[in-house]
């Protein structure tokens, strides 16, 4: 399927989600996540859901990040540059969604890309080969090429992966794993 294709059928199949199907299915990617083998890294970065698009609820693992004493980064987006500015997670922080009802820091410790060892992604769909679906404004793509090769880049995502998405573009980058409620998936040789 195309990409764009792929937009319409999932943000269909999130919106017939409950808040209860949400709620459920978000901790059991949690849960699920325990198993990735990622613990032994110290920054990772997150997502805050924007609730409208009934995204995953990241609240689960962000309390087993904290748990754990992990250094925990979140990102603030400029839609005129399309860049994505990254910050610690303190006490002090401050969250306000934006204009698109993301949740974002207002300002505190910048945390450069190379520094972050796990990224967390958000994504509509994704492929058996790694390729994920966004919402096409390509924040998480730019974002991840300015990270380290080593940085491990983790989807997450209600629904299994589509066969194949048929327009992967040069620099669309993809992903190492992602985390279902029933299963992890691995991209990575090892």
């Amino acid at each position: 399927m195309l990409k764009k294709e792929l937009r319409l059928k999932y943000k269909a199949l999130r919106k017939a989600l409950s808040e209860n199907d949400i709620e459920s299915m978000s901790l059991e990617i949690a849960n699920q996540a325990l198993s990735l083998p990622i613990w032994d890294k110290t920054y990772f970065h997150i997502f805050l859901p924007i609730e409208p698009q009934k995204e995953i609820n990241t609240e689960y693992l962000l309390h087993i990040l904290a748990g754990k004493d992990k250094e925990i980064i979140l990102s603030k987006s400029d839609f005129e540059t399309r860049k994505m500015t990254h910050f610690l997670l303190t006490e002090n922080t401050k969250i306000v969604k934006n204009d698109y009802q993301i949740p974002e820091p207002v300002s505190g410790i910048e945390v450069p890309s190379k520094q972050i060892e796990v990224v967390f992604v958000p994504l509509l769909a994704y492929d058996k080969l790694g390729n994920r679906v966004g919402y096409g404004k390509g924040f998480y793509d730019q974002f991840l090429s300015e990270c380290s090769p080593e940085t491990l880049k983790i989807g997450l995502s209600f629904f299994d992966p589509e066969e194949q998405i048929n327009d992967v573009f040069e620099n669309d980058i993809q992903l190492d794993y992602c985390v279902s409620p029933s299963t992890i998936f691995k991209f990575i040789l090892t």
